[in-house]
């Protein structure tokens, strides 16, 4: 095992807020010093870059999955329901 990556000098509660950030990181959400930081982090946190690769992934095949339209019988669906949704919260 390569022990530049291990993860024994971070608190669980350090590890937990970078994945917070992993979302935002890979959408190029986050200011550039906060890119360090998770970079940083994922240089030396074997843990925290397995989750990473794995969020990357996942969006990478959803990105892919989502490029074709709903089928319009679905849309309807969806709207029908958001309406009524909308409905409730307006008359609770």
């Amino acid at each position: 095992m390569d022990e530049s990556r291990t993860h024994q000098h971070v608190d669980p509660q350090q590890c937990a807020d970078y994945l917070e950030q992993i979302v935002y990181f890979i959408d190029n959400e986050l200011a550039e010093a906060d890119c360090a930081a998770v970079r940083v982090h994922l240089d030396t946190c074997n843990p925290c870059l397995e989750k990473y690769d794995l969020e990357r992934t996942v969006k990478q095949v959803v990105a892919r999955s989502c490029s074709e339209p709903a089928p319009a019988e679905l849309r309807e669906r969806v709207m029908l329901r958001i309406r009524e949704v909308q409905v409730r919260i307006t008359e609770g």
